[in-house]
């Protein structure tokens, strides 16, 4: 996303909390005007730790008087940065901040931890609401995070999805299908990748696991199929060729929006994806995919064989995903720009 809006906006500087040039792979370097206090090998090994501090962080990121526009892409803290109110803020929400309204969901792993962080939960929601309300406006990344915003922040939100490249992701005829299932990302907790993995034990079919991420040994555990890989983190071309040869991507999770399910179909490739979040926005059920209401083993295994009883035509998976197009995303916040800005 950052990406994105440096392309619209290439001499614009970077305010940030944070700064690895190695983990952005440079893309960045050069424009980064200022980090944060917290901008420390320690505390981004160990960000968790450091939560409580991050709304002051990102609210001593003083932006001044020298910006006719700020724009923020945040998934928490970056809409609370400060300015002298005659700029224009207009902030990209990818969802109000989880440890704040979902902090159940995010540490009921572990009934210890969330007690004892209860009060820092009072205090993020508290600062998350104010920060909310300071963006003239507030722009989701899909209809499922504008209800969310309307929840906990009492305002309305447009929905702008995120920006497909599909210079990137799209359909290489030179790759042909390789009878596998595929599932991708970062491998994390509420992800659930446990619950594919579980599946893919019973399915007996060949499913590939790409990404890195806490959960990666627990899953290798789980592992009884010989037909069940991991792959290391991918780049875009390879991504690509990772999608270009899946028969599905299986997608168990409920994300805010879910940009991997709409990279796949832009490669022309159908999701099998549990029917929560922005996936009901990105997959046209038994068109460009297929839902399971349950986010279990078994609910995945009756999806599957449903897959492989039904027929999908690429051409329209593609054309349903260009509603993404990095195109029209830029188009879009030009417009929003001129709108605001210039006239």
């Amino acid at each position: 996303m950052l990406e994105t809006f440096s392309e619209i906006f290439p001499e614009a500087p970077i305010y940030t909390l944070f700064y690895d040039k190695d983990k952005t792979f440079n893309k960045f370097e050069g424009k980064i005007r200022k980090t944060s206090f917290l901008d420390r090998n320690i505390v981004m090994n160990n960000h968790r730790l450091f939560i409580p501090l991050m709304p002051m962080a990102a609210s001593r990121l003083n932006l001044g008087s020298e910006y006719d526009l700020i724009l923020s892409s945040s998934a928490g803290y970056a809409k609370g940065v400060r300015h002298n109110g005659k700029s224009v803020h207009i902030s990209y929400c990818h969802t109000p901040l989880r440890y704040a309204w979902e902090h159940n969901k995010y540490f009921e792993w572990n009934s210890f931890l969330k007690f004892i962080a209860s009060p820092a939960f009072w205090y993020l929601r508290s600062w998350d609401f104010s920060a909310g309300q300071k963006p003239k406006m507030l722009f989701a990344n899909s209809s499922y995070i504008a209800d969310k915003i309307k929840k906990y922040y009492h305002r309305e939100a447009e929905v702008l999805y995120p920006p497909v490249d599909l210079k990137v992701f799209y359909r290489d005829k030179s790759v042909k299908k390789q009878g596998y299932f595929l599932a991708a990302g970062r491998l994390m907790r509420y992800k659930r990748f446990d619950l594919v993995i579980q599946a893919f034990n019973k399915l007996n079919l060949p499913l590939l696991i790409s990404g890195e991420g806490p959960e990666l040994e627990n899953l290798k555990q789980s592992v009884k199929s010989s037909k069940i890989h991991f792959l290391p983190f991918a780049g875009e071309a390879e991504l690509r060729h990772l999608y270009n040869g899946a028969e599905a991507l299986v997608f168990p999770q409920t994300e805010d929006f879910g940009l991997v399910a709409a990279e796949a179909q832009a490669c022309g490739t159908p999701v099998i994806a549990f029917s929560q979040g922005g996936a009901k926005e990105i997959v046209q059920n038994g068109v460009t995919g297929i839902f399971f209401d349950h986010q279990n083993p078994e609910a995945i295994i009756l999806a599957v064989k449903k897959f492989l009883l039904s027929s999908f035509d690429e051409k329209v998976i593609r054309e349903s995903a260009k509603r993404f197009s990095k195109t029209k995303f830029k188009n879009r916040i030009l417009d929003i720009v001129k709108r605001n800005i210039i006239s």
